[in-house]
């Protein structure tokens, strides 16, 4: 897909989300941007703890109220809509319409005491003039767009009725049945084997292709990027560390933290020296004692003392598709185990 033929779905400037805590307010994602594009698929990839799922959920506003703060500063813009500032109602029309969301467990977020018809049914109510008989043939449509067998009987079931991954499939057709323009997926095949996981991921591009539906995945899982996504933006203690075409990031990761975690993936017969596969040392650190530089310095190899001192800025590197957030980004072929260039 060629960008410059095509103007951002959504625009994330400057978006900062703070959460008040007993110990003070932390700062979970600070000061991230990138933009999304009609009909790309866009990785957020990182570990447990770095921001991912806050960010997904800072753009669709579905954070508590009562102990987050979204910066107003920050800018989600979406078809002239700063959605990190628009009213609730606002945010009602577009939510679930425009922007869909699949969450990461379907079992609890379907609702288990009503059946699969009744809450595909409560999305196209809210956010389409069809009528009842419409209503239901739609949803028993999207059942079968997304190859649930026998939708006519599934729609009249219950979530516990029906497997992981058909639930999994049901959230996809309840966050597509009103062709949204954008589709935030948060670790969509976390819980479910590897068939199943296959499958998802193959409906999702082929509606992606079918709609032009925009899809943000959020994972942990760098197979599933290689495999479905265009861009993908790495994150590390709530910043955005590196952006990159996903064929490139591959090839060549600039940051240490990227090629880290990409020497992490599990391949049938690399192991390190003591005959362990190969790991990260150490961990994120804390939001309340991040280091004052780098946030990735404790478990550089590469660490120099401007690491130490000074925060890396997101600068471009090779072209302006490229950001990456490293003092001395990684310009030659380096071995993360052992320290040694090729």
């Amino acid at each position: 897909m060629s960008q410059s033929k095509s103007n951002p779905i959504l625009e994330v400037r400057g978006l900062t989300t703070k959460f008040r805590t007993d110990r003070g307010i932390v700062t979970a994602v600070d000061d991230v941007s990138f933009d999304v594009y009609p009909g790309e698929t866009i990785g957020i990839v990182g570990e447990s703890g770095c921001g991912k799922t806050v960010t997904s959920k800072s753009i669709m506003r579905l954070l508590p109220e009562r102990n987050s703060i979204i910066e107003p500063s920050s800018k989600v813009m979406f078809k002239g809509i700063n959605l990190a500032t628009a009213d609730e109602s606002t945010m009602r029309e577009v939510r679930g319409d425009q922007v869909a969301m699949i969450f990461q467990e379907p079992m609890t977020s379907l609702n288990p005491v009503f059946t699969i018809g009744w809450q595909l049914n409560e999305a196209l109510k809210y956010h389409t003039k069809l009528n009842k008989q419409e209503r239901r043939a739609r949803a028993v449509e999207m059942l079968r767009l997304v190859e649930i067998p026998n939708p006519e009987q599934r729609y009249k079931e219950y979530p516990h009725q029906l497997s992981g991954g058909m639930r999994q499939r049901v959230m996809i057709a309840i966050a597509l049945c009103c062709e949204p323009d954008i589709l935030i997926a948060d670790e969509p095949t976390t819980a479910l084997d590897v068939t199943i996981q296959a499958q998802v991921l193959a409906l999702m591009a082929d509606l992606k292709d079918k709609l032009n539906t925009a899809i943000m995945l959020i994972t942990h899982d760098l197979g599933v990027v290689a495999q479905v996504c265009d861009r993908v933006i790495v994150m590390y203690a709530g910043r955005v560390i590196e952006q990159a075409p996903v064929s490139d990031l591959f090839k060549r990761p600039q940051h240490p933290y990227t090629k880290a975690l990409l020497e992490s993936i599990p391949k049938a017969g690399k192991r390190s020296e003591d005959g362990r596969l190969p790991t990260i040392k150490g961990i994120v650190p804390s939001l309340f004692e991040l280091p004052k530089g780098c946030r990735f310095q404790d478990r550089c190899k590469f660490k120099e003392q401007k690491c130490v001192d000074v925060e890396p800025e997101l600068i471009p590197h090779d072209f302006p598709e490229r950001p990456v957030r490293c003092h001395f980004p990684l310009n030659q072929k380096v071995d993360l185990t052992t320290g040694a260039t090729g």
